[in-house]
């Protein structure tokens, strides 16, 4: 079975390879040099911040064992990081809006690198401060980032259209090729080289220490709503306001709450997947097929998102669905593929089946990345980015506490069942905000159309 993860990669990289080689006028914008420059600086950060990212992901539970703590203790560990980020997230988001999106940027790296420096303490509780510090983090990274980039871009007076090149180079990168070479460059330091479970957080520190020298360097401030008058509770009342008065707002939460649950879900749940019955996997192998069926989902994204005909907001309803379909693969097998009880040995039939659909899963995911930012970057208010951004990791973060404290209390059946009815769903989410945003266009045209009629 070892040549079927070959196979399945080299078509893939065949795929990909095909795909960005074969782009012609049509899936390309034409832009200027002053754009370019200021695309690859950010794709130059940007790559480098997932990069520290991606490299402390595979480590940090092998981490955890090498100290000898239990399942239980390493549990609690992970929750503490999503409750960090669902608590913290939305306070640091509003600062961000508040005292500069560059200030939340540079406040990332530090943050991260102060909690890789943790993980060369055996101790719980220093731990567990790393953990706080990693959740305060991710809500940093998914968000200060991005809500800089729409700010300046706007500010230098770039065409809207372009961002979505940023966008899809940015998911391609960041979340494709960054990751892979990143889990070959762990796997070489803990592997090869034999530096120990840590040596992937001191490396993830040196790229974010390079990426905030870069930010320090050559990026301008920008704000949300740099008022001195409103206070942080004034900034969040402000944006709960914004998402209860605008339902294109309060669909685009929901839905990104709903895929984002879903995902992450499926890190947990990928693994016991393939080898219910301890079957040998090559784990840093499949997490490359992953991130190369990710690579394909952004890449098909750019082609979609450089044609001005077609519209975000209606392929994404074919996405969801897709997505929804290739979850619900592990309960179709379960009762068509007899279950096999013989322990250990190679990946089985029915793993293989699985691992397919999940590779269209994550190629899934590639397309919602870039596509997502595009959404937000039009229906999300400019002086509440931020705050608003991490008002929508809430219920995600509270979703993922839920199931990593109840992971063992449902089969896992149940668990991919859940994660489908939840993509089906945001998929009718999706066709909502469709009919919402065009009769909110036609709307706008018809004001337009009888502006002059009142001179």
């Amino acid at each position: 079975m070892e040549l079927f993860y070959l196979i399945v990669f080299g078509g893939l990289a065949v795929v990909v390879a095909t795909m960005e080689l074969s782009k012609n006028n049509k899936d390309r914008i034409n832009t200027s040099s002053a754009f370019n420059s200021f695309k690859n600086n950010y794709l130059l950060v940007y790559s480098l911040m997932m990069a520290g990212d991606w490299l402390q992901g595979p480590y940090v539970y092998y981490l955890y064992t090498t100290y000898g703590f239990s399942k239980g203790e390493i549990g609690q560990l992970f929750i503490a990081g999503f409750g960090s980020s669902m608590l913290f997230g939305t306070i640091v988001g509003s600062l961000a809006d508040k005292h500069g999106r560059k200030r939340a940027s540079v406040t990332y790296c530090i943050t991260y690198i102060l909690s890789c420096i943790t993980k060369h303490s055996p101790e719980y509780r220093i731990l567990m401060v790393g953990r706080i510090l990693g959740g305060i983090a991710t809500s940093l990274l998914f968000s200060a980032f991005e809500s800089w980039l729409v700010a300046e871009h706007n500010k230098r007076g770039f065409e809207q259209q372009w961002l979505s090149i940023t966008f899809s180079k940015a998911i391609f990168l960041g979340n494709g090729l960054v990751a892979i070479l990143a889990g070959l460059f762990g796997n070489l330091l803990v592997g090869s080289l034999a530096m120990g479970p840590v040596a992937p957080f001191d490396a993830a520190s040196i790229f974010l220490a390079i990426g905030m020298a870069i930010i320090l360097a050559s990026w301008t401030e920008n704000y949300g709503d740099p008022s001195e008058s409103k206070d942080l509770l004034t900034q969040f009342r402000g944006a709960a306001v914004a998402i209860a008065s605008d339902e294109k707002i309060a669909l685009l939460g929901a839905i990104q709450s709903l895929f984002e649950g879903s995902m992450y879900t499926f890190v947990f749940l990928w693994t016991p997947a393939l080898s219910p019955n301890g079957e040998d996997i090559p784990h840093g192998f499949i997490f490359s097929i992953f991130m190369l069926s990710s690579m394909l989902g952004s890449s098909l994204a750019s082609r979609l998102l450089a044609r001005a005909s077609v519209k975000v907001e209606s392929y994404m309803q074919i996405v969801f669905v897709i997505s929804s379909a290739s979850l619900l693969l592990p309960v179709i097998t379960s009762f068509l593929v007899a279950p096999s009880k013989e322990k250990g040995g190679s990946i089985k039939f029915a793993g293989c089946i699985q691992l397919l659909g999940f590779c269209v899963f994550e190629a899934c995911v590639g397309l919602f990345w870039p596509s997502i930012m595009k959404m937000r970057s039009q229906y999300i208010p400019e002086e509440a980015r931020s705050t608003i951004m991490n008002f929508f990791r809430i219920p995600l973060n509270v979703f993922v506490c839920i199931v990593l404290y109840n992971v063992d209390a449902f089969p896992i059946t149940v668990m991919f069942g859940m994660c489908s009815a939840f993509l089906f769903l945001a998929s009718m989410l999706q066709r909502r905000l469709l009919g919402v945003a065009e009769r909110s266009r036609q709307d706008k045209v018809r004001e337009l159309e009888a502006e002059p009629l009142n001179i």
